[in-house]
């Protein structure tokens, strides 16, 4: 049974001696780890296993806002539980041991003081320290011309953010990126459909699975028409004959529609005699909190 721990200053250096928060792709070591030897998340945790690294989810929500993540075009890395940084230091995207001063830019504690709210702090042992704030999920994006970009989601229950010291604290994390030119989303299940959600949770295992042969998944995009109106049975009965198994005509299916070449209603259910929708690539993207752009902070 995993027993219950509290965050205290000399816990908070001990993730910095263990390289808390730094690295990146199947390199990257989360901030916060569902692990026995760290406190306790309020959710259920989640390990979900993408590009060679077991990425650690906190929360259900937070599962389910990854995997709309991983649909994003050009997605290159999701660093969950990203911590932000206490001091003015470099870009994210900047050089690893990068130290210009020109190029600093605001951490938590300046920012906090410019809006003038009260940052959070940690005590115990006879000390007191500045709680390290984190960004739930921190993308990196390779744009059609090669360029990197970065876009930032914080994950919230409905509501959530009603509560006057979590505004103070959001308002803090969204002014962190937007100083360095980062998008900042605020993602709350009202923002989607559980349906949505659902098919996610179903397919994630060949969607994220072992790679699909391309020339396999540029079939299936090829061949939408043929596709249209059946059942996802006859769907994966065809392709089967075709690429010579269940397992591979599932793998190429779900990569097909999660990357966006086979847009697909996804609120269909689960029932495997009902059809696949085709949709319009717009109105599919409009299905994802991410790739729309949706964030419930209004501020």
């Amino acid at each position: 049974m995993r027993t219950q721990k509290r965050f205290t200053p000399d816990l908070l250096d001990r993730f910095r001696r263990l390289g808390r928060g730094k690295g990146s792709n199947e390199h990257y070591v989360p901030w916060h780890r569902v692990s026995r030897s760290d406190p306790a998340s309020s959710g259920r945790s989640h390990l979900q296993l993408w590009r060679g690294r077991q990425r650690e989810l906190l929360s259900d929500l937070e599962w389910v806002t990854f995997l709309f993540c991983t649909m994003v075009v050009g997605i290159a890395d999701v660093r969950e539980q990203f911590p932000l940084s206490l001091e003015d230091n470099e870009h994210e995207l900047s050089p690893p041991n990068s130290s210009s001063v020109a190029s600093q830019y605001p951490g938590s504690l300046s920012i906090a003081t410019q809006l003038q709210v009260k940052h959070p702090k940690v005590n115990g042992g006879g000390r007191s320290a500045s709680w390290v704030m984190t960004t739930d999920l921190l993308l990196t994006i390779r744009q059609p011309d090669g360029e990197l970009t970065l876009l930032a989601v914080a994950v919230k229950p409905n509501h959530a953010a009603d509560r006057t010291r979590t505004k103070e604290l959001l308002a803090i994390e969204q002014m962190y990126w937007r100083t360095r030119g980062v998008r900042w989303l605020l993602v709350t299940p009202d923002l989607y459909d559980e349906l949505v959600a659902e098919t996610l949770r179903n397919c994630m295992p060949w969607a994220l699975g072992p790679q699909a042969n391309e020339s396999e998944i540029d079939f299936i995009a090829l061949a939408a028409d043929r596709l249209r109106g059946k059942s996802l049975t006859a769907t994966l009965e065809y392709l089967a004959a075709e690429f010579g198994g269940l397992n591979n005509a599932q793998l190429a299916l779900w990569q097909a529609v999660w990357s966006g070449r086979l847009p697909t209603d996804l609120r269909r259910g689960w029932r495997p005699h009902e059809p696949l929708v085709l949709m319009d690539p717009a109105e599919f993207r409009l299905l994802n909190p991410i790739t729309s752009g949706r964030s419930a902070w209004s501020c």
